[in-house]
């Protein structure tokens, strides 16, 4: 198992979102992602990314036919109804495919929390540490032949 830190920053490559900032919070069992804007529209999940505010926002729209919809305990708890999509996400070289929450953390310091569903089995959390996985990142593609 490879060790991570508190916070790191990881890749969701199929939403165009590199390097973002991730919180890892084993009190969470389900990851979250930060959105904006989030609708159906004839059937399908229509959202937005980050906000305005966020250095990363594109204000791209993405699209998706398959989600889900689910009672979501916040970190108050009180439960919420969240959208739910599955995507693929990058942490210490790996490509772990992943269900996010939708929510809206603008009011909070990182767009991205990882859960305990993703962690478990795959990462021990020292949390002296962070940014591991991204210094990993940065070494390997120093070190990467021209």
């Amino acid at each position: 198992m490879d060790i991570i830190g508190r916070s790191d920053r990881v890749d969701l490559p199929s939403l165009g979102l590199i390097d973002i900032h991730a919180k890892i919070d084993t009190g969470a069992y389900t990851s979250s992602l930060h959105c904006s804007r989030a609708e159906v529209v004839d059937g399908r999940l229509e959202f937005v990314l980050l906000d305005e505010e966020h250095p990363e926002f594109t204000g791209m729209r993405f699209i998706v036919k398959k989600f889900d919809r689910r009672e979501v305990k916040n970190s108050f708890g009180e439960a919420e109804l969240r959208y739910v999509i599955k995507t693929r996400i990058r942490i210490m070289g790996r490509l772990i495919r992943a269900e996010f929450s939708l929510s809206d953390r603008g009011n909070l310091k990182f767009p991205v929390l990882l859960g305990r569903k993703i962690l478990r089995k795959r990462f021990v959390i020292d949390v002296m540490q962070k940014d591991v996985s991204y210094q990993r990142k940065l070494n390997q593609q120093k070190n990467k032949p021209a």
